[in-house]
């Protein structure tokens, strides 16, 4: 990236935009599509609202629902070993416009890992932004030589922070359709994703959905972010995970612009005492406990929503935020083994139901034709392990006390004789 937009290689991240006056100057440019942006969402949430109890569900793929972010140029060697450990069918992969000269290596890594379903994020900066020339000759090179191996192009990221590049939904519709475009032309079986919205700003994801771009998504790809809430199951503006969920599935639903697919392309929580690798203030950081548990259950609530075909956790290997700390060679977090078990558990899972009361959840599905339940309770309490019981903690590690504690770390509990 070019001043005044920089790369923190800590976080993975632009740095915050320091220059206010530049700022400044680039918004008031943009103010008629932020005007926009406003209309529209002042129509379509409200709308949407009231639709959503009307929004079905689908049949998720439970193997490609679990998707894992991997960053092709870090420890290559350890992360295609852990890959191939983990098992998992489902990964994303960024790529920088700006990194035109690892294309080649991007190839490889994606051509060994041709057996599992691959999603490309392109990440743009600002050169890419203002140049459309630019910006098609290099995707025309990027989809010419993994269009064979990946399954989606999620075209741009966090589209709504400035620090990204952009600084209106307009200017992103623009990236996107010279995408688009270029798909039309030469590209006719690739499948692209957009808007990359972070967190849960809606209004841009509106934007995103309702306009006159002559342009449209194969899916919607959303950054649904809840660390600053703390624990997944808190609310903002009184909406839950759940909730948000439905209402930006409703969105899609509603919208003349997209397939309804929805994937949550990035998420995570930054963890406490990685400065200046955790991407946040240490005030959003979690312990490594949390860090598992949070992952977990972020997870399992958006797999019940079954409004969500795929959540990419951000990322395997990363310092701040990661399933792996990289700082004095790999060393493998608890939540590698959380993740490691809930992928080998769940990925051919059959959604039953979720129920919830006083705070107390329990998922059920079929794995096997066997019933599993996964109970966890936000308020700490106990359960009888009953003779039928087969009962596994969060890592895969076998329980047989008397009384189970049900708490913040989910139990598997695999009840035997159901059909």
């Amino acid at each position: 990236m070019k001043q005044p937009f920089e790369w923190d290689n800590y976080s993975d991240q632009p740095y915050q935009l320091k220059d206010r006056g530049f700022k400044k100057k680039m918004r008031k440019k943009e103010l008629f599509s932020l005007f926009k942006t406003i209309l529209i969402a002042l129509i379509v949430i409200p709308f949407s609202l009231l639709a959503m109890p009307f929004v079905r569900r689908k049949k998720i793929i439970s193997s490609t629902f679990f998707s894992l972010g991997v960053d092709f140029t870090r420890e290559p060697q350890a992360t295609q070993d852990m890959l191939d450990e983990l098992e998992v069918e489902h990964i994303l992969v960024r790529f920088k416009l700006w990194e035109m000269h690892t294309l080649k290596n991007l190839q490889t890594f994606l051509k060994n890992n041709s057996n599992k379903k691959i999603t490309l994020k392109i990440l743009q900066d600002a050169e890419h932004i203002k140049d459309s020339k630019l910006l098609e000759k290099d995707l025309n090179e990027v989809f010419t030589a993994t269009h064979n191996e990946v399954a989606l192009f999620e075209i741009g990221s966090t589209i709504n922070r400035a620090k990204w590049g952009f600084f209106s939904v307009n200017q992103y519709l623009k990236f996107y359709k010279t995408a688009y475009t270029l798909k039309k032309k030469k590209f006719s079986n690739i499948k692209l994703i957009g808007s990359g919205v972070i967190d849960f700003e809606y209004h841009y994801s509106a934007h995103t959905l309702f306009n006159l771009c002559k342009c449209k998504y194969d899916g919607v790809s959303a950054l649904l972010y809840v660390d600053r809430r703390g624990a997944p199951e808190n609310t903002q503006m009184g909406f839950t995970l759940l909730d948000k969920i439905a209402l930006l599935s409703t969105m899609i639903w509603l919208s003349p612009k997209t397939t309804q697919e929805l994937h949550i392309t990035e998420t995570n929580w930054p963890l406490s005492g990685t400065k200046p690798y955790a991407p946040t203030s240490e005030h959003e950081c979690v312990s490594h406990k949390e860090y598992a548990n949070f992952m977990l259950r972020y997870y399992l609530l958006a797999f019940a929503s079954q409004q969500v075909d795929s959540v990419s956790w951000h990322q395997l290997i990363a310092p701040g935020y990661g399933l792996v700390d990289s700082r004095e060679g790999i060393q493998k977090r608890e939540a590698y083994s959380t993740y490691m078990y809930m992928l080998h558990t769940l990925k051919n899972a059959q959604f039953l139901r979720l129920d919830i009361k006083r705070d107390y959840y329990i998922l059920q599905c079929l794995v096997n034709n066997q019933l599993l339940q996964i109970h966890w309770s936000l308020k700490p309490t106990t359960l009888r392990n009953e003779d039928f019981f087969t009962v596994y903690d969060k890592n895969g590690q076998k329980v047989e006390h008397e009384l189970l504690k049900i708490g913040a770390s989910p139990l598997y509990i695999f009840i035997a004789n159901a059909q």
